[in-house]
């Protein structure tokens, strides 16, 4: 199966227009005519080569929102003309404890990225700027009805990645819970962070996201730029959600937590980052990671944001802007996230 796509044929060179292809339909798996393609930082990481080398040529995108085209055999939970989802990963064993809990994106084997990764079969997984893909039927979700599927793109992503970390750490009433970085991820965190019933504060480099940073749901906004702002925090939050996607002075951060406080890696810069451990023992915090979520934990994470009336803020472009939506993203200029409407890819 041959379908348009756009591709990164090197590390570092704009994407272009290509032509790829998609295996058949097996009996568990799931064609979708794939409307809306999110750009993530990820993608920009991957196709500049930051991760280290990749199988290129490299079609991106994993956050994926479409209409099912064909089902195969044995799938039962997905019909022809069903919104769905696609996420960062498209396989797993299935097998090992982690697949087991529910938790494959910590397959013990490796789960399989929906692009730049080797499948099952030895294949190469291409992503979501294109117009059709093949996926297994286990890791296709279901797109809550009341939400905008532009809006909802994001969610495959910067949703999970953010709403993963926010559950396990207990964000909630009562919670005092900081977000830093107002991007594409933050952005949604924030969101999610009000929903869930936590006081939400954004830590920002400026105030000049202030305004949209309260429509979202903040309680309250500092500028990092302001060392002030590291005196008068200090010992507040039970929680902090590191999003952004450089380095920050983790001893700085791990200085606004109260006892027994964590602070909470998403962001993934392509340099280390690195703490004095009195830092933790002080106040016996914690600093952790978290990548993305399982497929049960992410359709929950979509029927919440539904639930609760929301999704991402995007800006919809068409797919011949992607490098000029690359450097914007680049240069944080977007609110919130890109958005590809891959009809732009047709003909």
């Amino acid at each position: 199966m041959r379908v348009n796509a756009y591709a990164a044929p090197a590390a570092g060179e704009p994407l272009a227009p290509t032509v790829i292809e998609r295996r058949e339909v097996g009996p568990n798996d799931v064609l979708i005519d794939i409307e809306f393609a999110g750009i993530c930082h990820s993608d920009i990481h991957t196709v500049n080569g930051d991760w280290g080398p990749q199988p290129f040529p490299v079609v991106p995108g994993h956050e994926i929102v479409g209409i099912v085209a064909e089902v195969g055999t044995d799938v039962e939970r997905h019909q022809v003309g069903d919104r769905v989802g696609v996420g960062c990963m498209v396989n797993s064993c299935g097998e090992c404890v982690n697949c087991r809990n529910g938790d494959e994106q910590y397959c013990v084997k490796g789960m399989v990225p929906t692009y730049a990764g080797t499948d099952r079969d030895g294949s190469t997984t291409q992503g979501g700027y294109s117009t059709r893909v093949v996926v297994d039927a286990d890791y296709v979700l279901r797109i809550p009805a009341s939400l905008d599927p532009a809006a909802a793109t994001p969610l495959l992503c910067a949703g999970i990645t953010t709403y993963a970390p926010l559950r396990k750490w207990g964000a909630g009433p009562g919670t005092k819970v900081a977000i830093v970085g107002l991007g594409g991820l933050g952005h949604v965190a924030v969101k999610i962070a009000h929903a869930l019933g936590a006081e939400v504060t954004v830590l920002s480099q400026s105030l000049k996201k202030q305004e949209d940073g309260l429509r979202l749901g903040a309680d309250h906004y500092y500028a990092t730029s302001d060392p002030d702002t590291f005196t008068e925090l200090a010992n507040r939050f039970d929680l902090i959600l590191n999003t952004v996607s450089a380095r920050i002075d983790v001893d700085a951060y791990l200085g606004l937590l109260a006892v027994d406080g964590t602070l909470v890696n998403v962001g993934a810069p392509p340099e280390p980052l690195s703490l004095d451990v009195f830092s933790l023992i002080g106040r016996r915090r914690s600093f952790a990671g978290s990548m993305i979520g399982g497929i049960a934990l992410t359709q929950e994470m979509l029927d919440f944001c539904a639930e609760h009336d929301f999704a991402a803020d995007v800006e919809v472009i068409p797919v011949d802007y992607v490098n000029e939506a690359y450097e914007r993203v680049l240069a944080s200029d977007v609110r919130y996230r890109f958005v590809i409407d891959t009809a732009t890819l047709a003909g």
